[in-house]
This record gives structure tokens, sequence and C-alpha cells, in this order.
């Protein structure tokens, strides 16, 4: 300790917290590359394993059952138990689910492990959420944020030729088996690396001081909290929060789950050809959060504008640019339409840089965890109805127009959501 307030005295301060970002962000990275696992290889899978587009679409839906489910006791057990043991569980649950989906046999199980990788996934995004109140100072919140949910865009990235590559050369079981024992390498790596920072052996007084001197609540100093959880539905912000990110889930799932099977069946690509395009929204998501995060920050902490203003900003404006994905479905060039739906994802992410800011931003002391899970279980209300509608959509006209409209319909009410319903964004005071 002494030699760590010696670099503090020095001004030689640490930067711990962007290390335990990178490792952050790596989890997201595996969480949806072991989501998107099964959407990549959905066409295979449904050939080998008799498996017809309504059917696919409730598989894909049945990981969202559990998903939720689990949310707002996942975040509870996060914000008691400590973020170090909530993400060693919750990431060493979904890779051996993800490992064991190479057993799948048919319709029955494929269902039952998807709905244990929802059991393991859901404590993911709200443990970050606690550990960004944690371990940042507020005025780097929209960025951090933005960072490690950008690993949603390059775990669905990188899934598509990667698992395609896995596919075409050793068959898509193999793609399950390998992803699932990434996520068991790295729940090493986080229980050696990560404590909370007055805990962190690797941390200085000077980061230590820069991290809580930023911020108005002291997250983590204690395991006091204001009220039970249910009594946050008593506040207008929440119910806000809830139905704007259930409008972005709704839109962005379908990336995730019948953005492959759309390639290949409305634009007649070849699956090679497949897992390269399908590479470009997410890696445009991407671009847009890390923009997006600045952006937001920079506006509340550079600009003085309110925390409302700066948060509405990139909320408001990026659903608006999402309702591009409705128009994909009208255009007869698949350059065009694969335009459209990056702009759209890309309006997503951006949006998404400020929604994951809020639970920080609102939640009262040490229930940022189960702020974001309440946020994100009525997300996931989109994730069960977005593959199912859409598989039905899909069954009954025989493309994917009607699909894609009714996703930009979702998005301009998650635009008019945030715009009007979210009113002053500030902590929550029973």
């Amino acid at each position: 300790m002494q030699s760590n307030l010696a670099l503090g005295k020095m001004g030689r301060r640490t930067n711990v917290r962007w290390k335990i970002s990178i490792l952050m962000w790596s989890a997201i990275v595996i969480n949806f590359l072991d989501r998107a696992n099964l959407s990549a290889a959905t066409p295979e899978m449904m050939k080998d394993l008799h498996i017809n587009s309504s059917e696919m679409g409730i598989i894909m839906s049945a990981f969202f059952w559990s998903y939720m489910v689990f949310q707002i006791p996942s975040g509870w057990f996060a914000d008691k138990i400590g973020h170090r043991v909530s993400m060693a569980v919750s990431v060493g649950w979904w890779s051996i689910a993800t490992a064991l989906t190479s057993l799948a046999h048919g319709f029955g199980s494929l269902i039952g492990l998807r709905i244990l990788l929802g059991i393991g996934e859901s404590g993911a995004l709200p443990s970050n959420s606690g550990i960004t109140a944690r371990w940042f100072p507020d005025r780097e919140r929209g960025k951090v944020s933005a960072f490690f949910d950008s690993g949603s865009k390059v775990g669905t990235a990188l899934a598509m030729p990667l698992i395609v590559w896995f596919i075409s050369n050793i068959g898509w079981r193999a793609s399950f088996i390998c992803s699932g024992l990434l996520g068991l390498f790295w729940v090493a790596v986080w229980i050696w690396y990560y404590n909370d920072p007055e805990k962190q052996k690797y941390v200085n007084q000077d980061e230590l001081n820069y991290i809580r001197n930023g911020q108005i609540k002291k997250d983590g100093l204690d395991k006091d909290q204001p009220m039970k959880w249910y009594q946050l539905f008593r506040f207008r912000n929440i119910w806000a929060m809830c139905f704007g990110f259930f409008t972005l889930n709704y839109a962005i799932y379908f990336f995730i789950t019948w953005f492959p099977t759309y390639l290949i069946q409305e634009q007649g690509m070849k699956m090679m050809t497949m897992g390269f395009v399908a590479m470009i929204p997410p890696l445009v998501g991407m671009v847009s959060e890390w923009i997006g995060g600045w952006l937001t920050d920079y506006l509340y902490y550079r600009k003085h504008l309110s925390l409302t203003v700066s948060r509405k900003i990139n909320l408001v404006c990026g659903m608006f640019l999402a309702t591009t994905i409705a128009f994909a479905g009208l255009v007869n060039s698949s350059v065009v339409a694969i335009i459209l739906l990056s702009i759209s994802y890309g309006g997503l992410a951006f949006a998404a840089s400020a929604l994951w800011s809020l639970p920080g931003d609102v939640a009262p002391k040490n229930m940022t965890s189960i702020v974001g899970s309440v946020q994100n279980c009525a997300a996931n209300f989109g994730g069960i109805l977005g593959p199912i509608i859409t598989g039905f959509l899909i069954a009954t006209s025989g493309s994917f127009i009607t699909a894609l409209v009714v996703s930009g319909i979702a998005t301009v009410l998650g635009a008019l959501t945030y715009l009007f319903w979210l009113g002053e964004i500030k902590p929550i005071k029973l």
C-alpha cells in the first residue's frame, strides 16, 4: 500500500479501471458470440435437425424466456454479493450451456439448452452497469457504457465469419464447443484480476481518489440500499426506460436472430458471403456507439448541457435514425438494403450508448445493477416477441418485408418514448 500511495503522490495515476473495462467489454463480446452462434448456424441446423422456420422462431425466443425472468434476481445478486462473484458465475454458467448445445438432437433439446443459456447470460449486462457505477467517475459513464456494450456488436460481427468457417470445415457442433471454452478461460482471468476499487491490489490512491471524488453516489462503500427493488416501479422514468429499451431490443434482435437467414433466403447469398456481409451492420454499430458514448459525456461535462438533454440527444436521434430498417424490405437492390440496415443498426447503437448510462444516472445508491436488470428484463419482451413474430410473418407471407416494417414502427415508438415519456434524468429518491 505504501508504494501505491507513493505513486499517487507523484501523480502517476494508475488506469486499472480501463483494464477492467476491457474485461467487461470482452465478456459482452463472448456473451453475444455465444448468443449469435445459433443465428449463424440456423440454416445448417434447420436442415440437419429437420426444424422449420416457425419452430426455429420458438427456439430463438426460448433463450429470452429465462433471460428475462432471471434479470431481476441476477441484478439483486450482483448488488448484494458483489460483481467479482456475479460475473464469474454468469459467464461460467452460460459457457457450459453453450458447449452443451453441441449435443442438441432436436426441437425439445434445443429449447432446454437455450433456456439454460438465458439463465447464465442474464447476469452480464446488469453486473457491468454496477461495475461502471463503482469503478468510474460520473464524467466517464457514457464512454465506458458505450465501450462495454459495443462488445455486443463485436461479438455479433465476429460470430458470422468465424462460425461460418467452423460450420463449413468441421460442422456446427464444433462452433458451440469452442465458444464455450473461450468463456471458461475468461472466468479464470476475471477471478484473478477483479475486485472492488478499495480492495484491488493494482489500483493506487491517486486513481482511487479520482474515481470517488468524481461520483455523486459512492456505490460499493457499504451495502445500504434506500428502497426495495419493487419500489422502483413507482417512478415514471423506470417505466419509460423499460418501454424504450423494449422497442430497441425488438428491432436489434432481428440482426441477432434472423439476419443471416434474411441474407441467404431474401438476398440469395452463399454461406461464406453471408458470413462477411453480416459483419457490416454490427461493425457500423460499434463505431456509432463509441461516437455516441463520447458525445453524451462531451455535451454534459464540456458543453455543460443538462444530463437530461445530453442523454436524450443520443436516445431520440438514434431511435429515429433506426427507422430505416422499415425501408430495407421495400428496395430491390441488395446493396441499398444492406446500407439501410447498417444505418438502422448504427442508430440503435448510438441510442444504446446513452441507454446503458441511464441505470447509473437514475439508480439509488447501491442499486445500479438492479435498475439495469429491471430495464433489461422489460426490454427482453422484445427478444421474446421479435423472433416469434418475425418467424410467423416469414412463414405466412413468404418474405421479410412485413417483419422489417414492424421493426421500423417499434423504433418510432421508442423515439417518442424517450422524447416525451422519459422525464428529468436524475437519481431516484424515495
